[in-house]
This record gives C-alpha cells, structure tokens and sequence, in this order.
C-alpha cells in the first residue's frame, strides 16, 4: 500500500510541472517582470544630446577675434607677455567632459578689457527627460534670472519722418503760416540742421540695443547689457550672450572698464563683437 501511495504521488507531481511547462510555453514574452503594474508595455529613454564633449575653451577664440575684443592686447611689447595673453587662463573645473570655460583680461591706456567663455554639457539623469529638453530647461532659468525688459515700442513702431512730422506739422498751421509753401513740406532748405535732427536712428538703435532674446543664434539665445556705475570713476559696461545648440549651453561676458572719469563703452561696438563670437562658436560646435 505505501508502493501504490508513493507512485501515485509521484505522478501526481509530474503532471502538475507538465501543466505548469504548457502554461508558460503559450506566454509571448510581452509582459515586462520588472513592470508588473505596466504589462505589455517598454520604456523608451529619451534621446541623449548630439555633443559627448566639449571644445578646448581657450583655443576656441583665434587671435584676430581676441584683437578685436582686447585691443590692448597688441600694444603688449613683450613676445612672451602677448603670447600669453593671447592664452588666456582655464576657469577651474573637475570635469572637463561637462563644463569648460577659458578668461582673458588686458589692459591698455584707454581700457582695461576682460573677457569669458564658458561651455556647459547638459546631461538628464531623467528617462523621461531629453538632454536638450534639460538644457532647455536650464537656458530658461537663466533668462527669467537675467529678467530681460519687455520689448520697447519703439523699436516696434517706426519714429516718425521728417516728411511726416513736417506734414503733421503743417495740418495744424494757419494757412499761410512759414513751412506750409507747395514743394517745401519740411520748411527749411535742404541739407539744414532741421533736417539732420529729425533722424530716426538714435531712437530706433537705443531701443534695438536693449537686452533681448536673441533669435539668429543657436537653438535659442538671450543678449544682456549692462552698465554699472556704482562706486567707480568711470562707467564699465558688461555684455553678456547665453546660447544653447542641443545640450550645450555656451555663455559669453565682455566687459570694459574705462580709464578716463566720465567714458562710457559704446553699447553697439561692445554688443557686435560679443555676437560676431557667439556666432563663431556656434558654427564651430556645428561645424
């Protein structure tokens, strides 16, 4: 009897790891074990970013470009002192795959120039975050943190010509009265002083030249400027551009501190140079 009962036990156990075989053979693999609460469905990770690396910073700027935005830099005499000028020092950093950044100041009798740039890596630590929605992310920030003024309306309204001034100018005149003759709208000579102050560019390039979001560079750009007089002689001015192309974010600071009491850096010049960089880069990231 104790035969009968242990063969009988046996089969009984054969026939349950049969079943449990057929069971699982008809399983098409679909349910993901280290998902149990999202059966039949894969994660897909967000694309990493286009750049692994980063450019050497203090090689990224040639030397006519560091003539153009340290102009002091030529009038150093001696070989060696230029030469390392034109070097310029590597900001600290402990990993070079991420974050790089190069400085350069001179002097010269008129200015004391300084200038950096800097390239950041952005990496997302998140699935579901791209690198370049993550350094989008982060070029935002730095924008609301710059906290930009709201576009003037200025430089969305055209000034006035002297034409139409003089012609506004004219409806409300007696008849009669100087400057309403036929064929003389503005009402003096040309070539007169009246005609020279009635040019629009001064309005329209102080308002073109107010910091602004930048819409020819990279994937997406910002350009900050400001002029700090506060406990100095003279006025330095510091222009900043912020640019991103996929998950590199690129940030470049010029400044100019004046020698002479009273000087202030042209806006203009100061904002070209630093674009004409920024454009530089941006080519040689993409290049």
């Amino acid at each position: 009897m104790q035969r009968k009962a242990y063969v009988t036990s046996t089969a009984a156990l054969l026939a349950a790891l049969l079943a449990g075989c057929t069971s699982g053979s008809g399983d098409d693999g679909s349910t993901d074990n280290a998902n149990p609460g999202d059966a039949g469905t894969a994660t897909v990770a967000a694309q990493p970013g286009k750049y692994r690396s980063l450019p050497e910073p203090c090689g990224a700027v040639d030397h006519d470009t560091l003539d153009s935005l340290l102009p002091g830099i030529r009038q150093i005499a001696d070989p060696v002192q230029r030469d390392k000028a034109y070097q310029g020092d590597a900001a600290l950093t402990y990993n070079t795959d991420r974050k790089v950044g190069c400085r350069w100041k001179v002097e010269s009798a008129d200015a004391t120039d300084r200038l950096s740039v800097d390239f950041e890596r952005v990496v997302s630590y998140d699935n579901a975050v791209s690198d370049d929605d993550q350094a989008k992310k982060l070029i935002q920030g730095l924008q609301t943190a710059a906290d930009l003024p709201e576009p003037s309306a200025s430089a969305a309204t055209p000034t006035p010509t002297a034409s139409a001034a003089s012609t506004a100018s004219a409806s409300s005149s007696p008849a009669g009265s100087p400057g309403t003759a036929s064929g003389s709208p503005s009402g003096s000579p040309s070539g007169s002083p009246a005609d020279a102050s009635s040019d629009p560019s001064p309005s329209s390039s102080a308002a073109d030249l107010q910091p602004r979001v930048l819409t020819d560079l990279g994937d997406e750009a910002y350009l900050d400027d400001q002029l700090d007089a506060a406990g100095s002689t003279a006025e330095p001015r510091t222009v900043t551009v912020v640019f991103r192309t996929s998950n590199v974010i690129v940030t470049i600071a010029y400044e100019e501190q004046p020698m002479a009491t009273g000087t202030v850096p042209d806006s203009k010049e100061m904002q070209d140079k630093a674009r004409d960089l920024a454009s530089q880069l941006d080519d040689a990231l993409n290049g």
